[in-house]
């Protein structure tokens, strides 16, 4: 992909079309519209907060957990987002694949960026709650954008490589709904990582901690709830080995997926 192809004015206005075709197309028929992309992560918080915090008591002892709950919840949900709709995204548009030439990463790039609209939406929500919850940010807080650059780069990095696959592999798709399910669980968002160490041991947690999506999580809360209420990898293992592993990850899914969606995008239009 060169630079001038991704800057030109025709792909940034075709992008641009795609982006707000893709949000009407999403709440088209719904009274609630654009409105549900603030309430559906609200109600499963809502859920959450009832089933995990209230009865099992889950973060009990542990100030702003509901707020670290919260934005678990949103930045799973965005990671989900970016994934599942880019995924599907080559596919969905098989029609003006076929009837317009232009690069394809256009198509799933404009997905990602509707997930990021919703996130943007979403950490407002947060803002409100944290002022409610009282709490203070510090200077740590400035990285938080830092944090969720890479979870975008991740979450997009494999949209790209499961777009690809899933031209031509439509099993994937059942396929990433039961691990995204076991990773959920497997990602400290509904529990605290400090009940993993004192039920299963420091080991238990170190091994979580591997998951890319759980460092940046934890990462977050760290930074713009406070440290006492996240534990950190960095706070699990002071070596630079396991320390790198999930950005490691991160990167080499990154060239992946760039590989492999180039080696492929000149076949979608005749294989969709």
């Amino acid at each position: 992909m060169k630079t001038s192809n991704i800057f030109s004015k025709r792909n940034r206005v075709l992008l641009r079309e795609l982006v707000i075709t893709d949000f009407k197309l999403r709440y088209q028929g719904s009274v609630l519209g654009y409105a549900w992309s603030l309430l559906k992560p609200l109600f499963l918080f809502a859920i959450m907060y009832v089933v995990f915090v209230h009865f099992l008591r889950f973060g009990a002892g542990i100030p702003h957990f509901a707020a670290a709950l919260l934005l678990g919840i949103i930045m799973w949900t965005f990671f989900i987002e970016v994934v599942s709709q880019g995924m599907q995204s080559i596919v969905g548009r098989g029609d003006l694949l076929r009837k317009i030439k232009f690069p394809k990463y256009i198509i799933v790039l404009s997905t990602s960026i509707s997930g990021l609209i919703n996130l943007g939406l979403n950490l407002l929500v947060v803002a409100v709650i944290l002022i409610i919850d009282g709490v203070s940010l510090n200077a740590a807080a400035l990285l938080f954008p830092i944090t969720l650059l890479v979870l975008y780069v991740f979450s997009l990095s494999l949209a790209f490589l499961f777009s690809a696959v899933y031209v031509k592999y439509r099993d994937l798709s059942p396929i990433w709904e039961i691990v995204s399910q076991a990773l959920f669980y497997a990602t400290p968002i509904i529990y605290p990582l400090q009940m993993v160490i004192e039920r299963a041991g420091e080991m238990a947690a170190k091994l979580i901690m591997l998951n890319p999506i759980a460092v940046l999580t934890q990462e977050a809360r760290s930074q713009l709830i406070g440290s006492e209420v996240a534990v950190t990898a960095s706070q699990l293992s002071s070596n630079i080995i396991y320390l790198t592993i999930p950005y490691a990850i991160i990167i080499g899914v990154g060239i992946l997926a760039i590989w492999y969606f180039r080696k492929r995008s000149a076949k979608f239009a005749e294989e969709i």
